[in-house]
């Protein structure tokens, strides 16, 4: 790593390590976000090309707005990277796409990676700072090394986990017969236990709970963290009425349930707010090292607050990939009474592009 992109890696995680409490101003991540472009723009010759055709330069962008967005759907035609690929350290595909080639994102170095995912993770699940046995229904990052939130798990665990947590897929299979085993033993020991996992998974949890006739009545403390869709890997359930499962099957409030936001293409995650705040909200509050923009789509202009249009985010801990990147997800956001901005998701929308925004191999020379 030259001396350059030490210094501005330095940069940013300088801004990581000071927390999510912390108050960055306007003009410091303007210009922090403008030189990760400007690092961007001069080290991966597809997004320079794209920057170009549309007129986009270090040199004409005043402000991290107006910072070009990288489709995702360009992560899978190209390896949108700011260091030869050979040189990788991790290679994290998308799941449950509608076409053939799953999307890639390669990290230079898990540093940034890894420094992302605490304060924020700790912050909105673990504000009593509880050191938790974590049951965790997703597949180990040694069954998994190319799925992001297995990798995520496997920080969150060792960092904040307690001795006995313990993975609850393998080989590809949720061990439904372990697992409530396990949450017969946290019961009966009134130990609370911290649940994550994706919503399918835990429809097939309450699915067999009510198959086998269970319900359990986990001790005060206990929370779960839920993430992503159900993909055509279970019935679909609507939110209220999943989190309503956790009311009925284990004993967890609603108030204990937080929801997760995060994507293969982006380094940082996002929670709301409902443990920190003891009620239940879908606002999703973003790190001071990130921003989220509400586009409209007919205008690729930023929408007014709580107007829907899809979600764009402005991620520094992408320092080696692409910072801006355009999601097919549609939302709302706001800013909160603490002056923090926060965004809703409302969902997938499926083919929808941003005026404007189009990267992929057919529109895209690289000389």
């Amino acid at each position: 790593m030259d001396k350059s992109a030490s210094e501005l890696q330095q940069r940013v995680l300088a801004m990581i390590s000071r927390g999510v409490a912390d108050r960055t101003t306007e003009v410091d991540f303007n210009q922090l976000a403008r030189d990760v472009f400007a690092f961007q723009y001069e080290r991966c010759a597809v997004y320079r090309a794209y920057c170009e055709r549309r007129k986009q330069t270090p040199q004409s962008v005043m402000h991290w707005k107006e910072i070009p967005a990288t489709p995702t759907s360009a992560f899978k035609d190209f390896a949108l990277t700011c260091f030869p690929v050979a040189e990788a350290v991790a290679e994290f595909h998308t799941s449950g796409t509608t076409r053939d080639m799953a999307g890639k994102h390669f990290l230079a170095t898990r540093e940034l990676y890894h420094a992302a995912i605490g304060p924020n993770f700790a912050a909105h699940l673990l504000p009593d700072y509880a050191r938790l046995p974590m049951m965790v229904l997703v597949p180990s990052p040694e069954e998994a090394p190319h799925s992001s939130l297995s990798h995520m798990m496997g920080v969150v665990m060792e960092e904040f986990g307690a001795d006995d947590s313990a993975y609850y897929v393998d080989g590809g299979q949720l061990l439904l017969e372990k697992l409530v085993r396990d949450l017969c033993e946290a019961q009966w020991a009134h130990q609370p236990v911290f649940l994550l996992g994706t919503a399918f998974a835990f429809v097939h949890l309450f699915d067999h709970l009510q198959q086998q006739n269970l319900k359990f009545e986990m001790a005060e403390g206990s929370r779960a963290m839920e993430t992503g869709g159900f993909k055509g890997r279970s019935r679909e359930v609507p939110k209220a009425d999943l989190y309503a499962l956790f009311e009925r099957g284990l004993g967890i409030p609603t108030t204990c349930i937080v929801s997760e936001y995060g994507m293969t293409e982006l380094s940082t995650q996002f929670y709301d707010g409902t443990l920190r705040a003891g009620k239940r909200t879908d606002w999703k509050v973003v790190p001071p090292w990130a921003r989220v923009l509400v586009i409209d789509p007919n205008t690729g202009r930023e929408a007014a607050e709580n107007e829907r249009g899809l979600i764009r985010i402005f991620d520094l801990a992408n320092l080696w990939s692409m910072m801006s990147v355009q999601t097919e997800d549609l939302g709302i956001a706001r800013v909160s009474d603490l002056g923090v901005t926060e965004f809703e998701v409302l969902g997938r929308a499926a083919g929808a592009e941003v005026r404007g925004c189009s990267l992929n191999a057919e529109n895209i020379v690289v000389e």
